[in-house]
């Protein structure tokens, strides 16, 4: 019995339906395929004008035969009552209802109708069926955050076990915790394993340190698919060779869809069938292929709410080799809200830090994990979990790099933890800024 695929049903979602319309689509050739998204950004602008008041009064001067016309949506934008966002027809009682994560700072609740919610299941199993991972048959180990609450721990464990997976609390990162990790993987027969990056990670580390390859104990696993936070290469690196598998990187946002995922050649493909993803300028421009700018991407299939040219938060550039029906992420930069702007009036990409700091502190394998946050324009805090602490030339040399990378001047003050701070999902945010930042 295909069980993940009878719990979509069950509440009401036409994953069957949704399934035979992505297959239709992703058979079209080149020339159809330019039609059809036309066709579709046409027909959602033309749906929410005529349907829903928010939008009708949001996008007063849209025409939707002249795509630069309609404006770019922000999530600040969405932050009023999701009953009056909702486009007319549809309620709270009929229709996917959720949260965005609230990483950006600007949380909100959002709407999917039920159609467009099967929609993105039929993505998400598309894709992970491209490496051979299915959602009805393959066992996951799963590392997410958990809800703390009785009713809510197990509710998710319930949910976890009609799922084929099993979870991991990644609010424990310990060595005696991936002990008992390990365990599990000898027990059980898992495929792949799912979840935040920096938390998996921090487990590729410790099998690093224990010189173990997991796929000699747990000869099932197939794959790891890290999402939710930056992912770099060398910790790419680490895990492919502590895991035995390939690391696939996943990109989202709750509210849209899966964004972006790695195909087996590497390439980091945009979701093009359910999307329509531009890259654009702080004119509301698109810039020229390989060029950095702010990614703005319209659902194509969400009746029940808009979003319309909808500005997900991200910086990110896409490679020169894309096409309408091809399009390929060549770099996700990081947040627009993870933007440093320093003493000179320089402005810098929070993970810029990240990178310089990242290969020093980490060479030697002390420095577990660590975040940077800036307090004023002139000074940061570094915050770092380690075995031993930071000595001076270290230190010293992070101070120097700095100042030749970015500008001399800058305070940067370090500060030992026992653990670092997550979000309640769990999630570890690398970079964040104290300052008050307009877009």
């Amino acid at each position: 019995m295909n069980l993940f695929d009878f719990t979509l049903r069950l509440k009401g979602f036409p994953i069957r339906k949704a399934r035979l319309i992505l297959k239709d689509i992703q058979q079209k050739n080149n020339v159809e395929f330019e039609q059809y998204v036309e066709q579709k950004k046409q027909e959602i602008i033309a749906y929410h004008l005529k349907h829903n008041p928010f939008y009708k009064l949001f996008a007063a001067e849209a025409n939707p035969l002249n795509w630069n016309s309609i404006p770019v949506m922000t999530k600040r934008d969405l932050q009023q009552p999701l009953a009056e966002r909702l486009s007319e027809g549809f309620t709270t009682k009929n229709v996917y209802v959720n949260k965005t994560s609230g990483s950006s700072g600007e949380p909100f609740v959002f709407a999917k109708d039920k159609f467009c919610h099967a929609m993105t299941w039929a993505i998400i199993q598309n894709r992970f069926g491209w490496h051979d991972l299915d959602f009805n048959r393959s066992r996951q180990a799963r590392f997410y955050g958990i809800p703390l609450d009785t009713k809510g721990y197990y509710k998710e464990r319930f949910k976890d076990t009609l799922s084929k997976r099993f979870r991991f609390s990644v609010f424990d990162l310990s060595d005696i915790a991936f002990q008992k990790h390990l365990k599990k993987f000898q027990s059980k027969k898992f495929d792949y394993i799912n979840g935040y990056t920096s938390s998996i990670v921090q487990f590729a580390k410790f099998l690093e340190r224990k010189t173990i390859n997991l796929k000699s104990i747990c000869p099932t696993l197939k794959a790891c698919v890290v999402t939710s936070e930056m992912l770099f290469e060398n910790d790419k690196k680490l895990m492919e060779t502590q895991f035995g598998v390939p690391v696939i990187n996943e990109y989202g946002a709750a509210e849209l869809d899966l964004i972006a995922f790695e195909n087996p050649n590497n390439e980091w493909l945009l979701n093009s069938e359910t999307l329509f993803v531009e890259i654009l300028d702080n004119n509301d421009d698109p810039v020229p292929l390989g060029q950095e700018g702010r990614i703005i991407i319209t659902s194509l299939y969400n009746k029940a709410h808009p979003f319309i040219r909808y500005n997900v938060g991200d910086i990110g550039s896409l490679s020169e080799k894309s096409t309408i029906k091809k399009p390929i992420l060549k770099k996700l930069i990081g947040r627009t809200n993870d933007i440093a702007i320093l003493p000179s009036g320089k402005k810098a990409a929070g993970l810029t830090f990240y990178y310089i700091t990242k290969s020093i502190i980490e060479d030697d394998g002390n420095v577990k994990e660590f975040v940077i946050e800036q307090l004023t324009t002139k000074t940061f805090k570094i915050s770092y979990v380690s075995a031993e602490k930071l000595t001076d030339d270290k230190i010293n040399t992070i101070k120097t790099e700095m100042a030749n990378y970015l500008e001399k001047g800058l305070d940067i003050l370090f500060e030992r933890q026992n653990q670092l701070q997550r979000s309640k999902s769990g999630k570890l945010k690398q970079f964040s800024s104290l300052l008050n930042q307009t877009k």
